[in-house]
C-alpha cells in the first residue's frame, strides 16, 4: 500500500490531498469528505478498498484539513464543483485507463450528487453516504434569519454547526476520536450552510436527470441529516440504487455497521465493472 501527498492551487487556496495505490489496482475511487472534517477521518473505506484492489484518492475541502483558507468557509458553490473537478482529473492522471468513482459523504454528498447533475462523463459512477440533501433537524430560527443577511453582505462569517458530536456514531470510541481531533472544526459560513440546503432541495428536485449509476447508503437514526430527503431524490431516479441501515447514524464509514456498508460498496463498485 503507497501512501502519498499531492498540492494543487485554487482560488488562492492550497488544496492538501492524499493518494493510495492498490496493489492490482482496477479502478480508482476519489473520497469528497463532509462538513467540519478531512479526508483523514475514512482509515476504514480507504483500508477496505485498497484490500479490495480500489486506488484512492482524497481532499481537504476549503478551509478543512490541512487545505488553508479561513475554517468552514468557501468562495462559492461553483468553486467546490470546480475543486472536486480538478481532483477527479488528477486521479484520472494518476491512474491513466482506470475507470474512476466518486465517494461523496454529508456535505461532500451533496457536491458529488450536483456534480453528476452537472457532468458525469468522466465518470463510472457514484457513490453517497448519508447525503446532506435535508437537515434533520431545524436550526435556530434567529441564525437562519442572521444567515441569509450576513451571505449577502459579509458571506464569510462563520458561526457554529448546531452538530452534536454524539450524532456522529453509534461507537463510542469513534466519537471520542471525533472530539479528540485537532482537524475538526464547527464552524461554518451561509456558503457551506445556507447555500448547500438550497443545492439539496435543487438535487431532489432534479434527480430524473441523474444519467449515471449512484449507490446511495443512509441510517435511518441519523439526526444530522434526514434519511428521508435521500430516499426521495432516490425515488426521483431511474438510475440511484438505495439502501438504507435500521437505526444506522450519520458516519456510516464509522458507524457499527461500517463492515455491512463497505461490503455493499465493494460489490456495487464490482458490479459496475
Amino acid at each position: 500500500m503507497l501512501n502519498q501527498t499531492f498540492k494543487f492551487n485554487y482560488c488562492k487556496t492550497d488544496f492538501h490531498g492524499e493518494y493510495w495505490t492498490a496493489e492490482k489496482g482496477k479502478a480508482v475511487v476519489v473520497i469528497v469528505h463532509g462538513l467540519g472534517e478531512h479526508l483523514g477521518r475514512f482509515h476504514y473505506p480507504v483500508a477496505k478498498l485498497l484490500e479490495n484492489n480500489f486506488n484512492v484518492v482524497a481532499f481537504d475541502h476549503f478551509g478543512h484539513g490541512k487545505t488553508t483558507g479561513k475554517r468552514g468557509h468557501n468562495p462559492g458553490y461553483e468553486n467546490v464543483l470546480k475543486s472536486i473537478d480538478i481532483v477527479v482529473e488528477k486521479a484520472a492522471k494518476l491512474f491513466e485507463g482506470k475507470p474512476v468513482f466518486l465517494y461523496g459523504h454529508s456535505m461532500g454528498g451533496n457536491a458529488v450528487i450536483n456534480y453528476f447533475l452537472k457532468d458525469s462523463k468522466k465518470l463510472k459512477g457514484g457513490i453517497v453516504t448519508s447525503p446532506f440533501l435535508r437537515l434533520a433537524f431545524q436550526p435556530p430560527k434567529w441564525k437562519l434569519f442572521f444567515g441569509n443577511i450576513i451571505k449577502k453582505i459579509a458571506p464569510s462569517i462563520t458561526l457554529g454547526n448546531e452538530v452534536n458530536s454524539a450524532y456522529i456514531s453509534r461507537d463510542e470510541e469513534e466519537v471520542k476520536k471525533y472530539v479528540n481531533d485537532p482537524l475538526v472544526h464547527n464552524k461554518v459560513s451561509p456558503n457551506f450552510s445556507l447555500v448547500f440546503m438550497d443545492k439539496g432541495e435543487l438535487a431532489i428536485s432534479k434527480a430524473s436527470t441523474l444519467k449515471t449509476p449512484m449507490l446511495l447508503l443512509h441510517g435511518t437514526g441519523d439526526k444530522i441529516i434526514d434519511y428521508k430527503g435521500t430516499k426521495e431524490f432516490s425515488d426521483n431516479s431511474k438510475m440511484a440504487t438505495l439502501k438504507l441501515y435500521e437505526e444506522g447514524y450519520h458516519e456510516l464509514h464509522n458507524d457499527v455497521c461500517k463492515k455491512e456498508m463497505m461490503e455493499d460498496v465493494i460489490n456495487w463498485l464490482l458490479l459496475q465493472l
